[in-house]
Protein backbone atom coordinates (compact mmCIF):
# COMPACT_ATOMS: atom_id res chain seq x y z
CA UNK A 1 0.00 0.00 0.00
CA UNK A 2 1.92 3.48 -0.81
CA UNK A 3 1.93 6.09 1.86
CA UNK A 4 -1.19 8.24 0.82
CA UNK A 5 -3.16 5.02 0.64
CA UNK A 6 -2.26 4.38 3.99
CA UNK A 7 -2.67 7.61 5.28
CA UNK A 8 -6.56 8.05 3.20
CA UNK A 9 -7.03 4.14 4.83
CA UNK A 10 -6.75 5.50 7.82
CA UNK A 11 -8.32 8.79 7.86
CA UNK A 12 -11.68 6.90 6.20
CA UNK A 13 -11.17 4.53 9.56
CA UNK A 14 -10.76 7.06 11.90
CA UNK A 15 -13.61 9.35 10.07
CA UNK A 16 -16.11 5.64 10.21
CA UNK A 17 -14.58 4.92 13.95
CA UNK A 18 -15.56 8.39 15.58
CA UNK A 19 -17.34 10.71 13.34
CA UNK A 20 -20.86 10.06 13.14
CA UNK A 21 -20.84 10.48 16.91
CA UNK A 22 -19.60 14.10 16.41
CA UNK A 23 -21.12 14.90 13.52
CA UNK A 24 -23.64 17.12 14.95
CA UNK A 25 -21.29 19.04 16.64
CA UNK A 26 -20.64 20.85 12.72
CA UNK A 27 -24.19 22.55 13.07
CA UNK A 28 -22.63 25.19 15.55
CA UNK A 29 -22.40 28.95 14.45
CA UNK A 30 -19.49 31.25 16.27
CA UNK A 31 -20.87 34.63 16.60
CA UNK A 32 -18.60 36.24 13.44
CA UNK A 33 -19.77 33.59 11.53
CA UNK A 34 -20.33 30.18 10.50
CA UNK A 35 -16.98 27.73 11.79
CA UNK A 36 -16.25 24.17 12.94
CA UNK A 37 -16.90 23.35 16.24
CA UNK A 38 -13.74 22.09 17.92
CA UNK A 39 -13.38 19.29 20.20
CA UNK A 40 -12.50 20.16 23.65
CA UNK A 41 -11.73 19.10 27.21
CA UNK A 42 -15.61 19.24 27.88
CA UNK A 43 -16.70 15.79 29.93
CA UNK A 44 -20.03 15.59 27.36
CA UNK A 45 -18.09 15.52 24.45
CA UNK A 46 -17.57 12.44 23.08
CA UNK A 47 -14.80 9.74 24.28
CA UNK A 48 -12.81 7.09 23.44
CA UNK A 49 -14.49 3.54 24.34
CA UNK A 50 -11.85 1.13 26.31
CA UNK A 51 -11.20 -1.04 23.56
CA UNK A 52 -10.45 2.03 21.36
CA UNK A 53 -7.48 3.74 23.69
CA UNK A 54 -5.30 0.54 22.74
CA UNK A 55 -5.91 1.53 18.41
CA UNK A 56 -5.15 5.06 19.61
CA UNK A 57 -1.69 4.35 21.42
CA UNK A 58 -0.64 2.21 18.58
CA UNK A 59 -0.83 5.35 16.37
CA UNK A 60 0.86 7.65 18.82
CA UNK A 61 3.77 5.55 19.19
CA UNK A 62 3.97 5.44 15.85
CA UNK A 63 3.41 9.43 15.45
CA UNK A 64 6.39 9.64 18.26
CA UNK A 65 8.55 7.79 16.36
CA UNK A 66 7.59 9.17 13.04
CA UNK A 67 8.45 12.77 14.16
CA UNK A 68 11.21 12.23 17.17
CA UNK A 69 8.81 13.15 19.79
CA UNK A 70 10.38 13.61 23.28
CA UNK A 71 8.42 13.93 26.45
CA UNK A 72 10.14 14.56 29.62
CA UNK A 73 7.67 12.57 32.26
CA UNK A 74 5.02 10.34 31.75
CA UNK A 75 2.20 12.68 32.93
CA UNK A 76 3.60 14.59 29.93
CA UNK A 77 3.70 11.94 27.73
CA UNK A 78 -0.37 11.04 28.99
CA UNK A 79 -1.41 14.40 28.63
CA UNK A 80 0.00 14.85 24.95
CA UNK A 81 -1.70 11.32 24.00
CA UNK A 82 -5.15 12.77 25.21
CA UNK A 83 -4.62 15.89 23.14
CA UNK A 84 -3.40 13.70 20.35
CA UNK A 85 -6.64 11.59 20.76
CA UNK A 86 -8.91 14.65 20.57
CA UNK A 87 -6.67 15.80 17.92
CA UNK A 88 -8.23 12.15 15.88
CA UNK A 89 -11.38 13.21 16.48
CA UNK A 90 -10.82 16.89 15.03
CA UNK A 91 -9.31 15.21 11.77
CA UNK A 92 -12.40 12.88 11.22
CA UNK A 93 -14.74 16.04 11.34
CA UNK A 94 -12.15 18.03 8.94
CA UNK A 95 -12.57 15.05 6.71
CA UNK A 96 -16.05 14.69 6.92
CA UNK A 97 -16.30 18.87 6.26
CA UNK A 98 -13.38 18.67 3.99
CA UNK A 99 -13.84 15.58 1.67
CA UNK A 100 -11.97 16.67 -0.97
CA UNK A 101 -8.55 16.49 0.75
CA UNK A 102 -6.98 14.02 2.72
CA UNK A 103 -6.78 14.63 6.79
CA UNK A 104 -4.90 12.75 9.27
CA UNK A 105 -1.81 12.34 11.66
CA UNK A 106 0.26 15.25 10.90
CA UNK A 107 3.58 16.87 12.79
CA UNK A 108 1.34 18.84 14.82
CA UNK A 109 -1.39 16.16 16.44
CA UNK A 110 0.29 16.48 20.03
CA UNK A 111 -0.73 20.26 20.24
CA UNK A 112 -3.72 21.54 21.42
CA UNK A 113 -5.88 23.70 19.11
CA UNK A 114 -4.86 27.28 21.49
CA UNK A 115 -0.88 25.55 21.54
CA UNK A 116 -0.94 25.46 17.57
CA UNK A 117 -1.83 28.53 16.79
CA UNK A 118 -0.10 30.29 19.32
CA UNK A 119 3.31 28.35 17.96
CA UNK A 120 2.90 28.13 14.55
CA UNK A 121 0.54 31.07 13.16
CA UNK A 122 0.75 34.95 13.88
CA UNK A 123 -1.27 35.33 16.81
CA UNK A 124 0.15 36.01 19.78
CA UNK A 125 -0.34 36.15 23.49
CA UNK A 126 -0.99 39.92 23.37
CA UNK A 127 -4.37 39.15 20.81
CA UNK A 128 -2.70 40.34 17.94
CA UNK A 129 -4.24 38.98 14.49
CA UNK A 130 -3.55 39.22 10.75
CA UNK A 131 -5.91 41.75 9.44
CA UNK A 132 -6.96 43.38 6.14
CA UNK A 133 -5.09 45.97 5.16
CA UNK A 134 -6.41 49.37 5.30
CA UNK A 135 -4.71 51.24 2.68
CA UNK A 136 -2.78 53.38 4.29
CA UNK A 137 -0.87 56.18 2.34
CA UNK A 138 2.68 54.10 2.15
CA UNK A 139 1.14 51.62 -0.36
CA UNK A 140 0.48 52.14 -3.62
CA UNK A 141 -2.95 52.23 -4.52
CA UNK A 142 -3.55 48.74 -7.10
CA UNK A 143 -4.12 49.20 -10.96
CA UNK A 144 -6.67 47.14 -12.22
CA UNK A 145 -5.12 44.53 -14.12
CA UNK A 146 -6.59 42.88 -17.75
CA UNK A 147 -7.16 39.37 -16.81
CA UNK A 148 -7.85 38.23 -20.12
CA UNK A 149 -5.77 35.49 -21.62
CA UNK A 150 -4.46 34.34 -18.33
CA UNK A 151 -2.91 30.67 -18.39
CA UNK A 152 -5.37 28.21 -17.04
CA UNK A 153 -2.40 27.28 -14.66
CA UNK A 154 0.64 28.84 -13.67
CA UNK A 155 3.52 28.30 -10.75
CA UNK A 156 6.45 30.23 -9.52
CA UNK A 157 8.20 27.30 -8.46
CA UNK A 158 8.61 25.80 -11.88
CA UNK A 159 10.48 29.07 -13.15
CA UNK A 160 12.68 29.31 -10.31
CA UNK A 161 11.05 32.23 -8.33
CA UNK A 162 10.79 30.15 -4.99
CA UNK A 163 12.80 29.13 -2.64
CA UNK A 164 12.28 25.71 -0.71
CA UNK A 165 10.08 25.08 1.91
CA UNK A 166 11.65 26.31 5.32
CA UNK A 167 10.65 25.96 9.03
CA UNK A 168 9.47 28.44 11.25
CA UNK A 169 9.64 25.81 14.08
CA UNK A 170 7.91 27.24 17.58
CA UNK A 171 7.52 30.71 16.88
CA UNK A 172 4.52 32.82 15.49
CA UNK A 173 6.70 34.37 12.97
CA UNK A 174 4.51 33.06 9.70
CA UNK A 175 4.06 36.83 8.88
CA UNK A 176 7.78 36.96 8.40
CA UNK A 177 8.06 34.07 5.85
CA UNK A 178 5.76 35.27 4.18
CA UNK A 179 7.32 38.63 4.00
CA UNK A 180 10.41 37.40 2.89
CA UNK A 181 8.83 34.43 0.27
CA UNK A 182 7.00 38.15 -1.47
CA UNK A 183 10.60 39.90 -1.67
CA UNK A 184 11.94 36.82 -2.68
CA UNK A 185 10.24 36.58 -5.31
CA UNK A 186 9.75 40.20 -6.47
CA UNK A 187 13.67 40.51 -6.27
CA UNK A 188 14.08 37.30 -8.83
CA UNK A 189 11.48 38.95 -11.41
CA UNK A 190 13.65 41.96 -11.01
CA UNK A 191 17.54 40.80 -11.51
CA UNK A 192 17.09 36.86 -12.19
CA UNK A 193 18.72 35.92 -8.74
CA UNK A 194 16.82 34.04 -6.47
CA UNK A 195 17.86 34.64 -3.36
CA UNK A 196 17.73 33.26 0.58
CA UNK A 197 16.17 36.10 2.70
CA UNK A 198 16.20 36.66 6.35
CA UNK A 199 13.18 35.96 8.79
CA UNK A 200 15.39 36.41 11.34
CA UNK A 201 15.83 40.13 10.66
CA UNK A 202 12.37 40.73 10.64
CA UNK A 203 11.50 38.90 14.14
CA UNK A 204 14.51 40.63 15.88
CA UNK A 205 14.46 44.27 14.18
CA UNK A 206 11.01 45.17 13.32
CA UNK A 207 8.48 46.84 15.89
CA UNK A 208 6.65 48.72 13.14
CA UNK A 209 2.86 49.28 13.73
CA UNK A 210 0.21 50.00 11.58
CA UNK A 211 -0.67 53.63 10.89
CA UNK A 212 -4.33 53.30 11.03
CA UNK A 213 -4.62 50.54 13.54
CA UNK A 214 -1.94 51.65 16.84
CA UNK A 215 -1.89 48.27 18.53
CA UNK A 216 -1.61 45.96 15.59
CA UNK A 217 2.31 46.24 15.67
CA UNK A 218 4.90 43.07 14.63
CA UNK A 219 6.74 41.70 17.43
CA UNK A 220 8.35 38.86 16.71
CA UNK A 221 7.75 35.08 17.50
CA UNK A 222 4.00 37.08 18.88
CA UNK A 223 2.69 37.72 15.72
CA UNK A 224 3.00 40.25 12.51
CA UNK A 225 1.44 41.71 9.66
CA UNK A 226 3.69 41.79 6.23
CA UNK A 227 2.53 45.31 5.46
CA UNK A 228 3.74 46.43 9.05
CA UNK A 229 7.14 44.37 7.52
CA UNK A 230 7.89 46.13 4.41
CA UNK A 231 7.12 49.42 6.18
CA UNK A 232 9.98 48.70 8.44
CA UNK A 233 12.47 47.51 5.34
CA UNK A 234 10.99 50.40 3.42
CA UNK A 235 12.46 52.83 6.66
CA UNK A 236 15.56 50.37 7.56
CA UNK A 237 16.57 50.42 4.25
CA UNK A 238 16.29 46.90 3.14
CA UNK A 239 16.72 43.04 4.00
CA UNK A 240 19.79 40.76 4.62
CA UNK A 241 20.06 37.34 3.15
CA UNK A 242 20.17 34.36 5.46
CA UNK A 243 23.08 33.64 5.27
CA UNK A 244 24.31 37.36 7.16
CA UNK A 245 21.63 36.86 9.32
CA UNK A 246 20.70 33.04 9.73
CA UNK A 247 17.04 31.96 11.14
CA UNK A 248 17.34 30.86 14.97
CA UNK A 249 13.50 30.85 15.69
CA UNK A 250 13.37 32.99 19.03
CA UNK A 251 13.81 37.21 19.18
CA UNK A 252 16.77 37.88 20.14
CA UNK A 253 18.84 41.55 19.96
CA UNK A 254 18.67 43.35 16.57
CA UNK A 255 21.88 42.38 14.86
CA UNK A 256 20.99 44.15 11.03
CA UNK A 257 23.95 45.48 9.19
CA UNK A 258 23.35 48.37 6.22
CA UNK A 259 26.58 46.79 4.99
CA UNK A 260 25.01 43.69 4.42
CA UNK A 261 21.85 44.96 2.54
CA UNK A 262 20.77 42.17 -0.16
CA UNK A 263 17.31 43.72 -1.26
CA UNK A 264 15.66 46.84 -1.13
CA UNK A 265 11.97 47.29 -0.94
CA UNK A 266 10.69 50.19 -3.12
CA UNK A 267 6.81 49.87 -2.96
CA UNK A 268 4.21 47.53 -1.82
CA UNK A 269 0.67 47.59 -2.72
CA UNK A 270 -2.77 45.75 -1.49
CA UNK A 271 -4.38 43.69 -3.92
CA UNK A 272 -8.54 43.71 -4.51
CA UNK A 273 -10.38 41.01 -3.37
CA UNK A 274 -11.67 39.85 -7.11
CA UNK A 275 -9.76 36.58 -6.92
CA UNK A 276 -9.16 37.17 -10.96
CA UNK A 277 -7.39 40.46 -10.07
CA UNK A 278 -5.45 38.56 -7.60
CA UNK A 279 -4.40 35.50 -10.46
CA UNK A 280 -3.19 38.40 -12.64
CA UNK A 281 -1.08 40.43 -10.35
CA UNK A 282 0.56 36.69 -8.99
CA UNK A 283 1.41 36.17 -13.11
CA UNK A 284 2.32 39.33 -13.88
CA UNK A 285 4.13 40.79 -10.84
CA UNK A 286 5.43 37.04 -8.58
CA UNK A 287 4.58 35.36 -5.97
CA UNK A 288 2.25 37.56 -2.90
CA UNK A 289 2.01 37.64 0.70
CA UNK A 290 -1.77 36.21 1.29
CA UNK A 291 -2.77 35.74 5.07
CA UNK A 292 -5.75 33.20 5.48
CA UNK A 293 -7.92 31.40 7.83
CA UNK A 294 -5.83 28.40 9.09
CA UNK A 295 -8.33 26.70 10.83
CA UNK A 296 -8.20 23.16 8.48
CA UNK A 297 -4.18 22.97 8.05
CA UNK A 298 -3.43 21.37 11.54
CA UNK A 299 -4.86 18.09 9.96
CA UNK A 300 -3.99 18.23 6.28
CA UNK A 301 -2.07 15.99 4.51
CA UNK A 302 -2.90 16.33 0.99
CA UNK A 303 -5.23 17.38 -1.81
CA UNK A 304 -7.21 20.09 -2.77
CA UNK A 305 -9.28 21.47 0.21
CA UNK A 306 -12.65 22.79 -0.42
CA UNK A 307 -14.25 22.97 3.67
CA UNK A 308 -17.86 23.28 3.37
CA UNK A 309 -17.48 25.79 6.11
CA UNK A 310 -14.38 27.91 6.97
CA UNK A 311 -14.72 31.72 8.58
CA UNK A 312 -13.31 34.33 6.18
CA UNK A 313 -13.13 36.86 9.09
CA UNK A 314 -10.55 35.58 11.25
CA UNK A 315 -7.13 35.51 8.99
CA UNK A 316 -4.95 34.00 11.60
CA UNK A 317 -1.52 32.92 9.32
CA UNK A 318 0.58 34.18 7.03
CA UNK A 319 1.79 31.84 3.75
CA UNK A 320 2.71 32.93 0.00
CA UNK A 321 0.61 32.05 -2.79
CA UNK A 322 2.98 30.79 -5.87
CA UNK A 323 0.44 29.50 -8.43
CA UNK A 324 -2.67 27.81 -9.57
CA UNK A 325 -3.76 24.62 -10.75
CA UNK A 326 -7.07 24.20 -13.30
CA UNK A 327 -8.36 20.68 -11.71
CA UNK A 328 -9.47 20.79 -8.21
CA UNK A 329 -12.54 19.54 -7.79
CA UNK A 330 -15.58 19.10 -5.24
CA UNK A 331 -17.18 15.96 -4.82
CA UNK A 332 -20.63 17.68 -3.14
CA UNK A 333 -20.81 20.60 -4.27
CA UNK A 334 -18.70 22.62 -7.65
CA UNK A 335 -17.36 19.81 -10.28
CA UNK A 336 -13.90 20.48 -11.49
CA UNK A 337 -12.95 23.34 -10.25
CA UNK A 338 -9.11 25.47 -10.32
CA UNK A 339 -7.19 25.67 -6.67
CA UNK A 340 -4.78 27.62 -5.21
CA UNK A 341 -1.02 26.68 -4.78
CA UNK A 342 0.15 27.94 -1.44
CA UNK A 343 3.92 27.45 0.31
CA UNK A 344 3.82 27.21 4.12
CA UNK A 345 6.53 27.66 6.43
CA UNK A 346 5.88 24.59 8.58
CA UNK A 347 9.04 22.16 6.73
CA UNK A 348 8.35 19.72 4.16
CA UNK A 349 6.90 17.00 6.56
CA UNK A 350 3.56 19.02 6.59
CA UNK A 351 1.26 18.97 3.70
CA UNK A 352 2.04 18.38 -0.13
CA UNK A 353 6.23 18.54 0.54
CA UNK A 354 5.04 21.65 2.69
CA UNK A 355 2.70 23.25 -0.06
CA UNK A 356 -1.12 23.47 0.61
CA UNK A 357 -4.08 23.64 -2.39
CA UNK A 358 -7.17 25.60 -1.69
CA UNK A 359 -9.81 25.66 -3.96
CA UNK A 360 -9.89 29.18 -6.21
CA UNK A 361 -12.90 31.64 -6.57
CA UNK A 362 -14.86 31.36 -3.44
CA UNK A 363 -12.95 33.27 -1.11
CA UNK A 364 -12.19 30.27 0.31
CA UNK A 365 -10.86 30.73 4.43
CA UNK A 366 -10.19 34.35 3.68
CA UNK A 367 -7.35 33.86 0.92
CA UNK A 368 -8.46 37.13 -0.77
CA UNK A 369 -8.70 39.21 1.93
CA UNK A 370 -5.29 40.31 2.76
CA UNK A 371 -2.86 39.95 -0.56
CA UNK A 372 -0.12 42.09 -0.98
CA UNK A 373 2.65 42.88 -3.81
CA UNK A 374 5.79 44.16 -2.98
CA UNK A 375 8.34 46.07 -6.42
CA UNK A 376 12.52 45.25 -4.94
CA UNK A 377 14.76 47.27 -6.36
CA UNK A 378 16.37 46.35 -9.73
CA UNK A 379 20.07 47.69 -9.59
Amino acid sequence: MTGRAAVLSFAIGVAILIALPVATSLNHNHEEGPTIYQVTENPSHRRFQRNEHGVVEKHFTNFVSKYGKEYATREEYVHRLGIFARNLIRAAEHQAADPTAVHGVTPFMDLSEDEFERMYMGLGSGGLKLAPFNGAAEAAAPTPLDVEGLPESFDWREKGAVTEVKMQGVCGSCWAFSTTGAIEGANFIATGKLLNLSEQQLIDCDHKCDPMEKKECDNGCHGGLMTNAYRYLIDAGGLEEESSYPYVGKQGKCKFNLDKIAVKIVNFTSIPVDENQIAAYLVRHGPLAVGLNAVFMQTYIGGVSCPLICGKRWINHGVLLVGYGAKGFSILRFGKKPYWIIKNSWGKQWGENGHYRLCKGLGMCGINTMVSAVVTDAS
